[in-house]
């Protein structure tokens, strides 16, 4: 049952252990921040709806059978919402009982890690807002939810901020653990968005995912591409049926504030909180919940933490805590003076940016599936069987185009994809993730982050076309098409905002027999070879000195993290074998450049995961990626360790562990039919480890064991 709730209603619970603030007529006033818009908050009963599971509970998040539409042309915002919950959440984990969920993790399994016979369904509020500059460009969305378990005796708040380019519920799986805690969880799109403005016919989603036209929308559309009319028909009439993706394509290069984004969802959940619970003076409400009284942890996965990373170091209020991530996305600064050794070796080259090394995965990736050594590899197969036919032979050409452009020297295909291979892992990309290629290259993972990150980065607009990409629907052949209008009206629940997603798809606009889907394009040298050129143009713009490379040279500077957590009580926790967001560019050198910066101050502790990589939902699809199950473990159960951690010390001023490699055991077995994991895969964080496995910083040098 929900219900539209008055945030100024009286209090529910006495605040009578908490002091009163302020003395005579000097109180200090719970104040609207000026940079929030119109605040809508709804009561959920959590019985038929609520935070976590919108009213599916843990069966209903566990079926295969999504939650339908009554009417799939125009869904309401309520079913919008249960969607998006739905699709998020099975988006971050692995959704099979063999695989952990049900038992190590997932809505009934309470917060001792108990598993409990219920659906896990949580009562509470839930309350939206834009964050904006009064120009509704920025709009970035912010939510707070409170369960009916918060206690304002023990106040707690957890962020989280959504992972990937998602919409405001792409940080669901995280913001489980604060829901259980009976914590509010403030959470933030930080400036993307599934949704797309349909440039064609010039609508664009507002903040619940509903579509109007750009008109009627006005400054409340949660993006608009702003475009002027004749620049909009102008496009439209050169290249029709494209769509602007918020991340790419706000101008904004969103990504430098997505550190003040997460402090804005945690200021946005104080107001909350003392709208609801603060103690009254004159009619009024007053600043009751602080940061001398209130625990709030930083938290979230991917580029989500590297948001509460970026908000920790830039927090002078206070605000934060601790902070508490999993397989983050951290910016290191251009010559960061850190050494990353890994046994007696020292890696040559680390701390890179992401659009740096992912550029040059865009390159090298596609060929280097190829490589008879990772033939056992998941999807290795598949790959070659899509990629590398006959009639198809579009990995094959991009070796072959490679090796034209001087970038490969073998001969033969085999020993380029071998030679691709040890390109990508002489940038950094640990020998463990060499079998996730063929079936990241599958997904397009590459391309697709490479072109969202690097107009974003430009600040490029769409119709700049960098690069000479666009996003679209396509057909078998390649061909640009309609996209059916079920896609979009679905998409803020179905999309994860970066292309190919929710039928849209990555098009080559510059491709000699016309436009086409990027790997079904043709090369200006004739050859179906996954558009290297395009490929070469990206990383130009990491490399080269065009104008559009200084742009985005100059946003990449602005996304760059000092290292300085400012001693705040900190666990990063990474999968060894991560090919998106490999450790040697991101958590080893930044766990190094904070000791540097902080030295004995540091409170920064690293966990690193065996038989952990990004993905942790692939190992739930053993008939689609069969050997993901039987290599790898869910890192999400130590991201929840973490945050019992980080919660322990700050709580009850329980040591965190030391930084270490927990050593998990595969779960085995034939692909695509592991056995169920067990306890004896998942060995806990140590609160001391044994030597062999301690990690060590010292004077800005990070030593990991083999």
């Amino acid at each position: 049952m929900k219900n539209v709730i008055r945030l100024a209603a009286p209090a529910a619970v006495a605040m009578a252990a908490l002091s009163a603030c302020g003395g005579g007529d000097n109180f200090d006033w719970n104040v609207k921040p000026v940079w929030l818009g119109e605040v809508r908050s709804m009561a959920y009963d959590g019985v038929r709806d609520d935070l976590l599971t919108a009213g599916l509970g843990k069966s209903g998040l566990a079926s295969a059978v999504a939650p339908a539409y009554a009417d799939p042309l125009n869904p309401t915002a309520a079913e919008l919402r249960r969607s998006a919950i739905y699709n998020n959440y099975r988006a971050m984990l692995d959704m099979t009982a063999a695989g952990g969920y049900g038992s190590f993790y997932g809505p009934n399994v309470d917060a001792q890690g108990k598993v409990t016979s219920g659906e896990g369904l949580v009562g509470g509020t839930e309350t939206i807002a834009f964050a904006d500059d009064g120009s509704g460009r920025q709009n970035v969305t912010l939510m707070v939810q409170v369960p009916d378990s918060f206690d304002p005796a023990k106040p707690c708040i957890i962020t989280a901020t959504a992972s990937g380019s998602r919409g405001v519920y792409g940080a669901i799986t995280t913001g489980e653990w604060g829901l259980k805690k009976g914590c509010a969880v403030a959470y933030s799109d930080k400036g993307t968005g599934a949704a797309p403005h349909d440039l064609e016919n010039d609508t664009v989603p507002l903040i619940d995912g509903t579509r109007t036209t750009a008109a009627a929308a006005g400054k409340n559309a949660a993006f608009n591409a702003g475009l002027s009319a004749a620049d909009l028909a102008a496009f439209n009439a050169a290249t029709p049926k494209r769509y602007a993706f918020k991340h790419a394509h706000s101008q904004q290069n969103p990504e430098k504030d997505w550190g003040r984004s997460t402090l804005r969802a945690v200021e946005f959940a104080y107001w909350v909180l003392n709208e609801r619970y603060g103690k009254v003076q004159d009619g009024k409400r007053l600043k009751t919940f602080t940061p001398a009284n209130t625990i709030t942890i930083a938290s979230s996965i991917s580029n989500g933490g590297g948001a509460a990373i970026a908000a920790a170091e830039l927090d002078t209020q206070g605000l934060i805590s601790g902070v508490a991530v999993s397989e983050p996305a951290i910016e290191m600064p251009a010559n960061a003076g850190v050494t990353v050794q890994r046994g007696a070796t020292t890696i040559a080259v680390t701390g890179k940016n992401l659009v740096d090394f992912t550029t040059v995965a865009n390159l090298y990736q596609a060929c280097a599936a190829l490589a008879p050594s990772q033939a056992s590899a998941p999807f290795a197969a598949g790959f070659a069987a899509g990629f590398a036919t006959k009639a198809l032979p579009i990995a094959p050409n991009r070796c072959a185009s490679l090796k034209a452009a001087g970038l490969l020297t073998a001969s033969s295909t085999e020993a380029q994809a071998e030679e691709a291979l040890q390109k990508l892992e002489g940038y950094g990309w640990t020998p463990e993730s060499r079998v996730l290629h063929a079936s990241l290259a599958a997904f397009e993972v590459a391309p697709a982050v490479a072109v969202t990150f690097a107009n974003a980065l430009a600040r490029a607009s769409v119709k700049d076309k960098l690069c000479g990409f666009s996003y679209a629907s396509t057909a078998a052949t390649g061909a640009v098409n309609a996209l059916p209008p079920l896609a979009l009206a679905g998409m803020f629940a179905t999309g994860n905002g970066v292309p190919p997603s929710g039928g849209i798809n990555l098009v080559n606009n510059n491709g000699k027999l016309g436009a086409a889907r990027d790997f079904l394009s043709m090369s200006s040298n004739g050859s179906f070879d996954w558009n290297l050129e395009g490929a070469l143009c990206l990383r130009e713009l990491v490399t080269g000195t065009s104008t559009s490379a200084k742009a985005l040279q100059a946003g990449m500077q602005e996304t760059q993290r000092s290292g300085n957590l400012h001693g705040k009580p900190a666990i990063i926790v990474h999968g060894r074998a991560d090919a998106l967001l490999p450790v040697n560019h991101t958590s080893r050198p930044y766990v190094a450049l904070n000791g540097k910066v902080e030295g004995k101050s540091s409170n920064l502790r690293y966990i690193e995961v065996t038989n952990a990589q990004h993905f942790d939902s692939f190992i739930g699809l053993p008939t689609i990626l069969p050997g993901y199950d039987s290599r790898y473990v869910p890192l999400h159960v130590y991201l929840n360790e973490a945050l019992d951690a980080v919660y322990a010390n700050l709580a009850t001023g329980k040591p965190l562990p030391a930084s270490q490699v927990v050593r998990t055991v595969a779960r085995g077995g034939a692909p695509g039919s592991a056995p169920a994991i067990t306890a004896a895969n998942l060995p806990s964080i140590a609160a001391t480890p044994a030597a062999a496995d301690a990690i060590t910083v010292s004077g800005g040098t990070i030593a990991i064991p083999d």
